[in-house]
């Protein structure tokens, strides 16, 4: 049966879904989680790294929501600040430095909208991780594995290709805030989800995202997304970095 649009936002926030600790753990062989942002601080909110996948070196930048109440109030429910998105365009950078594709995943309902966030240069961030990372001269592969809100997530997703998963979402606002800017009623969330496109049908329609993918819920589907990943990043290395950036611009640009 085909879940409805808020059905698969509910799906997308809940608590069946794999945390991005897991999915980093079973995609790699000896994940290396790196800290700091080399200018603030460090944001637990995201999480990134450096492992292997069959042998193959990746970079991997993340965002994550907490495991528990006390683990959700300092990662802010997956909502990074401006130390978190530097911290994973520092690491996007060394991945290009030393030649390493870029595997970035992605369950965030925005970033942190707090004011000290913003006295800290959130908007700042988040556009230069859009402009840097559409330069980045190295396979990039963005997955939206939850939730993916708003610029928060799209700082994270300019890459070769965007996939997302079965029970995701991905859209300018969560439905609640959609529905309290449009008709000042948040109850009428579902209402506003079936408007706003945000489910992977709707998304790969209209050419924003590029695969649905399974869910990953097991040892096997875990080996049929690493091999997906594989595939694509062989697929990326053999082009020249000028065709790879060309084509990433094109796509990127027939969204204006």
């Amino acid at each position: 049966m085909t879940k409805s649009a808020y059905e698969r936002v509910m799906a997308a926030r809940g608590s069946n879904k794999i945390s991005i600790h897991d999915l980093v753990a079973g995609l790699t062989d000896d994940f290396m989680e790196l800290h700091g942002d080399r200018a603030y601080g460090d944001d637990p909110a995201v999480y990134t790294g450096i492992g292997t996948i069959d042998g193959l070196p990746v970079t991997i930048t993340s965002i994550q929501k907490g495991f528990d109440t006390d683990s959700n109030i300092e990662r802010h429910f997956g909502s990074a600040e401006p130390d978190g998105y530097r911290k994973a365009l520092r690491l996007m950078k060394q991945a290009e430095k030393f030649n390493r594709p870029i595997i970035n995943l992605i369950n965030t309902p925005g970033a942190y909208p707090g004011v000290d966030a913003e006295y800290h240069g959130q908007g700042y961030m988040i556009a230069q991780s859009i402009m840097q990372g559409l330069n980045l001269s190295v396979p990039y592969i963005s997955i939206i594995v939850g939730e993916g809100g708003s610029g928060g997530a799209l700082a994270l997703a300019v890459g070769d290709c965007v996939w997302a998963m079965e029970n995701s979402v991905y859209s300018i606002l969560s439905p609640e805030g959609y529905a309290t800017i449009l008709w000042k009623d948040s109850s009428r969330a579902a209402e506003a989800a079936e408007q706003m496109g945000l489910t992977p049908e709707d998304l790969i329609k209209n050419g924003i995202i590029d695969k649905i993918i399974p869910e990953v819920h097991d040892e096997e589907t875990m080996n049929n997304l690493k091999n997906e990943l594989l595939t694509q990043i062989n697929k990326l290395k053999k082009l020249p970095k000028d065709e790879l950036l060309d084509n990433r611009h094109k796509r990127y640009r027939k969204f204006n």
